[in-house]
């Protein structure tokens, strides 16, 4: 099975779970990413992938919680993330009924498999890094997008740069 032909696969199996409904119990384990899932309870109806459906995906949307990057297969919280992360702490406190799915995703490098896997780590990270801060755990949930919903589409290191994020969608306030 080609490698975009199994993506298609695994965006239409997110895309018939989140459409049942989701519980609170982990989507799926990848071999050899203990502690990690490719998503928590889901916002149905709010993030990237109803925007990428819509053709939407990318438009400039500009939302109260910033986007936070990753340098290259990593899931390391550099200081601009966190310094990010801390604007968007304050918001949530600020906000105190908001709750907000984080996405991760990927660039174009690597599995399918493996960048779901990725993108869950570095939702996880942010999430990790948000309870830290003082936000309560079950305000947040977690998403893998893996390389599925890019922000751009060239084969170079700026665009794939883009691409190597946490999306922040606000469900409720």
């Amino acid at each position: 099975m080609g490698k975009r032909l199994l993506g298609m696969v695994v965006v239409g199996l997110l895309v018939a779970v989140l459409g049942v409904g989701c519980s609170a119990k982990k989507k799926g384990e990848q071999a050899g990413t203990e502690g990690s899932n490719l998503g928590e309870e889901g916002l149905a109806g709010t993030g990237s992938l109803e925007k990428y459906k819509a053709g939407t995906l990318g438009a400039g949307e500009e939302g109260p919680l910033k986007d936070i990057h990753f340098a290259y297969d990593s899931i390391d919280l550099d200081e601009t993330a966190r310094g990010i992360l801390r604007d968007n702490g304050n918001w949530l406190k600020d906000h105190s009924g908001a709750r907000v799915e984080i996405e991760g995703h990927c660039d174009e490098r690597g599995t399918v498999e493996y960048n779901l896997a990725l993108g869950a780590r570095r939702a996880r990270a942010a999430k990790d890094y948000l309870v830290t801060l003082g936000i309560v755990a079950n305000r947040l949930t977690t998403i893998s997008y893996g390389e599925e919903l890019p922000l751009c589409h060239e084969h170079t290191e700026e665009c794939w740069a883009q691409n190597r994020r946490d999306h922040f969608v606000v469900a409720s306030e």
